[in-house]
């Protein structure tokens, strides 16, 4: 049996214009997301295998720095620092998001000015705000070991120059950003009916109740959208550490990305860095 061909489609002189401004329009982010985006990772992916310093051409060593970044302690020592704050930072910024926005979602005086003030961290530079807990946390004149002394006679711990107490001064200090994933819960929070609300209350239903029945299985979509986010933020934190410790004391705040940053910026080892944004990946 033979199958007539189909006819080609044809576009209207309309259709064909809409076409053209619409590739006209989506030509600036095509050429910026080729160029700077996909061109330069499927780079990074050739400069993983060879063995490269950004003077001489690269040359070709296969998975030779693969092998060397498993071998490598600092390798495995910026990845157990990145893990730790990971599971310090997400379980906090995720729990610690959602109780605000809970609490910002009421119907309590001056809401929008409190929603800005606990959001307006977020859009500040992470230089300044790295400078600012370094002063907050600086052991002998810091805000908090003077707040520590004057009101409960103690003495507080090192912080960042401590290798017992950085990764904690670190998690601590992430919680400053907390209002980005508060507004998204904000959002969450506002798209629940009320009408669910006013049904438990007419049951006798409690506010724990209601907040354990109706608003956590509704923003369970958001829940997990800002613990992926957070679990990705906390895989690339670079600058707080690279502005207050330097990945001190004795590599107890190296993370991941200060060590990829280090081998790329300082050694020259694109290679190398370029193998462990792929591990990265």
């Amino acid at each position: 049996m033979f199958r007539t061909p189909r006819a080609s489609v044809r576009l209207s002189p309309k259709q064909r214009r809409d076409m053209r401004a619409f590739l006209l329009f989506i030509s600036p982010w095509l050429i910026g997301y080729l160029t700077l985006t996909l061109g330069p990772i499927v780079v990074s992916g050739w400069f993983s295998l060879t063995d490269y310093d950004l003077v001489s051409s690269p040359y070709f060593i296969g998975l030779d720095n693969y092998r060397e970044l498993l071998d490598s302690r600092l390798f495995w020592q910026s990845l157990k620092v990145t893990a730790l704050y990971t599971l310090g930072h997400v379980p906090l910024s995720v729990i610690g998001a959602m109780c605000l926005a809970t609490l910002l979602n009421q119907n309590i005086p001056g809401l929008s000015l409190w929603r800005t003030l606990f959001y307006l961290p977020v859009v500040t530079s992470g230089v300044a705000v790295a400078l600012l807990w370094s002063w907050i946390f600086q052991p002998t004149f810091g805000l908090v070991n003077s707040l520590l002394y004057r009101l409960f006679g103690i003495q507080g711990p090192g912080w960042f120059f401590s290798e017992q107490w950085c990764i904690p001064a670190f998690v601590i200090m992430s919680l400053w950003g907390i209002g980005g994933p508060m507004l998204i819960y904000l959002a969450g929070l506002q798209g629940i009916p009320t009408q669910l609300y006013e049904a438990a209350e007419i049951d006798g239903a409690s506010s724990f109740q209601k907040f354990r029945s109706i608003t956590l299985p509704m923003i369970t979509p958001v829940v997990f959208y800002n613990t992926v986010m957070a679990i990705i933020s906390s895989f690339q934190v670079f600058t707080s550490s690279f502005v207050i410790t330097q990945g001190g004391p004795n590599y107890a705040s190296y993370f991941y990305v200060l060590y990829l940053y280090q081998n790329a910026f300082e050694y020259f080892r694109m290679g190398y860095a370029s193998a462990l944004a792929w591990i990265l990946f």
